[in-house]
């Protein structure tokens, strides 16, 4: 190779993180593997942005965690005094991913046109004394690299960058709630506090479940004041015309054949990133306002338990000028009446609402009644109570209504963390029959309703 075309390659890969994948591993850094260089762009674009947390979802044997390990290899090369961690769902594979960049570090070339990691990073170099495969240290630093798992531990460590590479091991994990909620904790208080400030987190996995560590991050760290980078690709993008993200990792015919084996749940979470508990959910996504419109009118609907193992379930809203609802307060709760009366009341009294609905089935019209009590004895008397029976079927009616609940009912930006049973409750509603209450659903449904009936309109452009 001559001087002058290995100085252009070396000094190429020094600043592109691409060209220094393709460099160490042209097999699987092509040119024509576009999405690859498109993921490569995705890891410098977020190094240098303002983000906080970066997002990869993606398929099986699509060399995720392998630019992850290239990644910590090229900051680490440009940069020796940063301090990264990783963490898998078991210590043994975090070691292994520590292992790969401590030993591509390391190599030495062995023949003469050889390009090693020295070769493009020469001031990064291997602490004596320090490369034990969990922990190892660049000359000049006390510690470089740290792998640990949702078992271990990182007490005491202080790091520029967290890598979190599978956390959940596979489909039991998956659909254990108590596993799930251990990943959050271990993530939240414990790894979370050892990123210093201004420190940067990437976390690759393949999303089983709405509730697992991704759609936790996505769901409640932006109303924590992190900026998000997320990251989605699917294996297959087009079934018409068998279109494949990679055909040379995986051809439509190798898609089908593993898809088929592991059945369409399984493959659709691996492949396509699609949770397990999201097939089959009646709503794919809600509206979401940051400040408040102004209102034409503001309401309370209010569908009370009929058992007790239902909620009762109470909407204050804002009626906006193009008849939209702006959510303002929700009470979802099995407490008893003595307590929900009150509730009731002080959520009326405390929105300055105007009109009240209230069902009057079981023992929805005493409810009313008693908290219109409360409410005037509280000094608010703005309200216009209407209990009524509602009598169409509640299952009809909430299927019928869902496309109108997505575009029409509008929530805070933050609901999920105001409140979070009742977030639950919407986000994971079934389609069919494997719903332990409707209450949530049943009432947003009945504010649909509601907008209609009182102002005799129809969306017709939805």
């Amino acid at each position: 190779m001559k001087k002058l075309e290995r100085e252009k390659l070396l000094r190429n890969a020094r600043n592109d993180f691409f060209s220094y994948c393709q460099l160490m591993i042209p097999a699987v850094y092509k040119e024509d593997r576009q999405y690859l260089k498109d993921l490569c762009r995705e890891f410098e674009e977020f190094q240098e942005s303002d983000e906080d947390i970066l997002l990869l979802n993606l398929p099986p044997r699509h060399a995720k965690s392998l630019t992850a390990s290239r990644f910590v290899e090229w900051c680490l090369g440009n940069n020796p005094k940063l301090r990264f961690a990783t963490g898998s769902y078991n210590e043994d594979m975090a070691i292994d991913f520590s292992k790969e960049v401590r030993d591509v570090i390391a190599e030495e070339r062995v023949i003469d046109d050889q390009i090693v990691y020295s070769d493009i990073f020469p001031k990064a170099k291997l602490k004596m004394g320090s490369s034990a495969a969990k922990r190892w240290a660049l000359r000049g630093a006390k510690l470089s690299y740290l792998a640990t798992s949702p078992g271990g531990s990182a007490t005491g460590k202080g790091f520029d960058w967290l890598i979190v590479d599978d956390v959940i091991k596979g489909i039991e994990d998956a659909t254990n709630d108590l596993s799930l909620q251990k990943n959050w904790d271990w993530f939240t208080k414990q790894m979370l506090s050892r990123v210093e400030s201004g420190g940067k987190i990437i976390v690759i996995m393949t999303r089983w479940h709405s509730k697992d560590l991704a759609g936790r991050i996505i769901d409640e760290m932006p109303g924590m004041g992190y900026k998000l980078r997320v990251v989605t690709k699917k294996a297959l993008l087009n079934a018409e015309t068998q279109e494949m993200l990679c055909p040379d990792i995986l051809t439509f015919e190798e898609y089908q054949k593993k898809t088929a084996a592991m059945g369409p749940d399984i493959a659709a979470a691996n492949y396509q990133q699609q949770p397990l508990d999201q097939k089959g959910k009646l709503y794919q996504s809600f509206s979401t306002y940051e400040t408040r419109s102004d209102y034409i009118k503001t309401w309370v609907y209010t569908d009370t338990a009929d058992t007790g193992k239902d909620y009762l379930c109470s909407i204050a809203f804002g009626e906006t000028v193009d008849h939209k609802a702006e959510v303002l307060d929700v009470i979802y709760t099995k407490a008893p009446m003595e307590e929900t009366e009150s509730a009731h009341a002080e959520q009326v009294k405390n929105n300055q609402v105007n009109h009240v609905r209230v069902e009057s089935n079981s023992g929805g019209r005493g409810f009313s009644r008693n908290s219109e009590r409360i409410a005037k004895e509280r000094g608010y008397r703005g309200a216009y109570y209407e209990p009524f029976h509602q009598s169409g079927n509640k299952n009809s009616r909430i299927l019928s209504n869902s496309a109108l609940v997505q575009s029409t009912v509008f929530f805070p930006i933050d609901w999920h963390l105001r409140w979070p049973e009742f977030y639950t409750a919407m986000t994971t509603y079934q389609k069919e029959g494997k719903n332990l209450n409707d209450d949530a659903p049943d009432t947003v449904t009945g504010i649909v309703e509601t907008l209609i009936e009182d102002n005799e309109v129809t969306f017709t452009e939805y």
